[in-house]
């Protein structure tokens, strides 16, 4: 795909975080599940657990007044991903593979869907729009797209594998529009984006489908 064709098609990202941790990710960044552990110098069976293993809730790493919180992985529990995986990766191998990434939605309305999923509709988050081309043109060595949700087995453990995540110039493009063949569904890099203050737009404090306020920048 043509990177000038990608950022007409996805003018913004999206990326959903807990409530309130706009100013820590204004300091510190957008942090992978691995940038975190080494962040707090993880070891051990800790970090085996974290790194890859299956994560049913969320977890506190750190003490109080210096921590972060990782998300759960609920919606891919491994018995649903030995189903899902094609290419001979385990499940292990994929939980460090998604741990080790950021990832940004490609296109508002499966933000919303997920926010609006069982598990989150309840809860509040702080949801981040970032510019896509000034990000991009910064980026564009270290972004990875995806067709899917890489990480949610549900309602159906759809096939995936290490191929599914392309970089720009791999992801198969329509030859006369440009356009995807697939629709771009997750944009990530690799661990972590520790400028991302300098690409995001907005903030919104959001409840399932409700916007609740803007959080300044």
């Amino acid at each position: 795909m043509d990177l000038d064709k990608f950022i007409k098609h996805y003018p913004k990202l999206y990326h959903m975080a807990e409530a309130g941790t706009w100013p820590s990710i204004k300091r510190y960044g957008l942090l992978s599940t691995l940038a975190v552990i080494d962040r707090y110098n993880l070891t051990g069976a800790q970090r085996l657990a974290l790194e890859a293993q299956h994560r049913p809730s969320k977890v506190t790493v750190g003490r109080p007044g210096n921590s972060i919180v990782l998300r759960d992985q609920i919606p891919m529990p491994p018995k649903r991903l030995v189903d899902a995986l094609i290419d001979g990766t385990t499940p292990a191998e994929w939980y460090r593979l998604i741990n080790g990434k950021v990832f940004m939605w490609a296109e508002e309305h499966r933000l919303f869907k997920l926010l609006n999923a069982r598990a989150y509709k309840k809860l509040t988050h702080d949801v981040l729009t970032i510019d896509t081309e000034s990000f991009v043109r910064d980026y564009e060595k270290k972004i990875m797209l995806c067709r899917m949700n890489s990480g949610n087995t549900f309602p159906m453990p759809h096939a995936r594998g290490i191929k599914d995540f392309m970089t720009i110039d791999e992801y198969p493009a329509r030859p006369k529009s440009g356009a995807p063949v697939k629709k771009v569904v997750e944009v990530v890099t690799d661990y972590c984006i520790p400028n991302i203050k300098d690409y995001v737009i907005e903030v919104r404090s959001i409840q399932g489908q409700k916007v609740l306020g803007i959080i300044g920048l």
